[in-house]
């Protein structure tokens, strides 16, 4: 029997079975087409074999990074959950990706990343908790300058040096762009009906995080929960296709008797893995210090240690049949 593919990706949280957008995507369109994966939900890109999330290792082309390579592979492995459109309705599908990027994106990158008050009290403050020892203390940081450069990217250097301008337009063509998708799906379960469709794997994994997050500014949230029929889109999803994935990372869900008792054989071997990355994070941290010049030697002793820890791997991971 082939050995199954299996997609890392970010651990769930905020009722959601990833918190991630890109590996909520492909989670939902794996689920939608019934595609054999052994998931790995992590708490770390370590933990992932590209070192990015999400990311699917495949017997036969090594391991892919990119959401729309991966969810591509998948259609040629004859997982495709477009094969029953139209021309006309494979046309919208690309029209309705392309304005999720262009306009919807943007403000969640900034809802979550640039939002100093959603940024500290709710995106960093779960990262920060989630990820595991040493790396949470950089890898928060990390993404946040990632993401910024990422909407600098879509909106040039002119718009990141107005915060004002930035903010008021990126809003108002998110909030354009939600009810135009709420006035194409109408009554419908999907937006081509009664089966789903990549864009409705697109469209729930943008949607839902913004839905569920618990976000101390919710401007935009604001106006996605005056959509109804959005909202009902968002929780019968996770309904119909997550109903034990939801909540908090690494939180308890159905598995195989045969998975349990592999975990228990293996617990020492991850205990000892622990152990292992914890002393090799401290050990990096303090050759960071020194190498930096943040702890010095001198006569009396040695100097405070530096608190940006450069760190090492390993954490626990969920793997769901």
């Amino acid at each position: 029997m082939a050995a199954p593919m299996e997609l890392f990706c970010w651990a769930g949280g905020w009722g959601l079975p990833s918190v991630d957008p890109d590996c909520l995507a492909v989670l939902t369109y794996a689920r939608f087409t019934g595609a054999p994966l052994k998931v790995h939900r992590v708490t770390s890109p370590w933990r992932s074999p590209s070192g990015h999330l999400p990311a699917l290792r495949t017997r036969d082309e090594g391991t892919i990074s990119k959401p729309q390579q991966i969810i591509t592979h998948l259609r040629k492995q004859k997982y495709n959950a477009d094969y029953d459109l139209s021309a006309t309705q494979s046309a919208d599908t690309l029209a309705f990706v392309s304005l999720l990027e262009e306009k919807l994106l943007p403000v969640l990158i900034h809802t979550f990343w640039v939002d100093a008050k959603n940024y500290v009290e709710h995106t960093r403050k779960w990262y920060a908790e989630t990820i595991p020892f040493p790396l949470n203390f950089f890898l928060p940081n990390a993404m946040h300058k990632r993401h910024l450069q990422r909407l600098q990217l879509i909106w040039g250097d002119d718009y990141m040096e107005d915060e004002e301008k930035l903010e008021k337009e990126l809003y108002r063509e998110a909030r354009e762009c939600l009810t135009l998708l709420s006035q194409r799906l109408g009554s419908q379960k999907f937006f081509f009906g009664d089966s789903p469709a990549s864009l409705d794997a697109l469209v729930f994994s943008r949607l839902a995080p913004l839905l569920k997050a618990k976000l101390p500014n919710g401007k935009l949230q604001q106006h996605l929960k005056s959509l109804q029929n959005l909202c009902n889109y968002c929780t019968s999803i996770l309904s119909l296709y997550f109903p034990w994935d939801g909540g908090d990372p690494l939180s308890a869900a159905p598995r195989a008797a045969g998975t349990d008792s592999a975990e228990a054989e293996e617990d020492p071997h991850k205990r000892r893995k622990q152990l292992l990355s914890v002393l090799v994070g401290l050990a990096a941290m303090l050759g960071y210090a020194f190498l930096s010049g943040i702890v010095s030697i001198q006569r009396g002793g040695v100097g405070p240690a530096g608190r940006q820890p450069i760190a090492m791997e390993e954490e626990e991971e969920e793997e769901e049949e």
